[in-house]
């Protein structure tokens, strides 16, 4: 053999060992992830409405009494009342959020439930501008019928790109 053949074969094979080795893609209930994604839109739905009481209690009812929020530039808080305190303080009438179309991605947790993944950015209501695009995790438990939150991770905050800059017409 001479000496390219046998480089493209090393590479050839190495490339090969590679795709090999990587782990298949997950095999998605298509149920579960819509479950999830409608589940997602109700959350936030009533997020984004929380200034009315009766909506800030609709979006607690989907987290669990010892949810952990972690959030990069906020902290963490250890329970529902403490998170919810904050989204009354720094979110309600002030933000809305919205999914990134196409970010969504659902996982499931044997025995447990599920784990959402995705982008989201935030509008500020009273300049209709959306300056901010974050990352988040969230970690869904499945029990007794009910889903509810366990803990959420929302980080990567940072300035909207130019494409993200305006809010969807509602």
């Amino acid at each position: 053999m001479t000496r390219s053949r046998i480089f493209l074969f090393a590479v050839l094979s190495m490339s090969l060992n590679a795709r090999a080795a990587e782990p298949p893609a997950p095999d998605l209930p298509q149920p579960l992830s819509e479950t999830i994604a409608a589940l997602d839109s109700a959350v936030f739905d009533a997020f984004n409405r929380c200034a009315a009481p009766e909506q800030l209690a609709k979006h607690a009812s989907y987290f669990a009494e010892n949810v952990e929020f972690y959030h990069d530039t906020g902290g963490v808080t250890w329970n529902r009342a403490d998170m919810l305190a904050n989204t009354s303080r720094n979110a309600c009438g002030k933000f809305t959020r919205e999914l990134v179309p196409g970010s969504l991605a659902v996982f499931p947790i044997k025995d447990f439930g599920a784990i959402e993944q995705g982008s989201h950015r935030f509008c500020q209501t009273d300049a209709s501008k959306c300056e901010g695009l974050a990352d988040f995790t969230i970690l869904w438990r499945h029990s007794g019928g009910r889903w509810e939150i366990t803990r959420v991770l929302s980080y990567g905050h940072r300035p909207a790109a130019g494409s993200l800059l305006q809010p969807p017409s509602r």
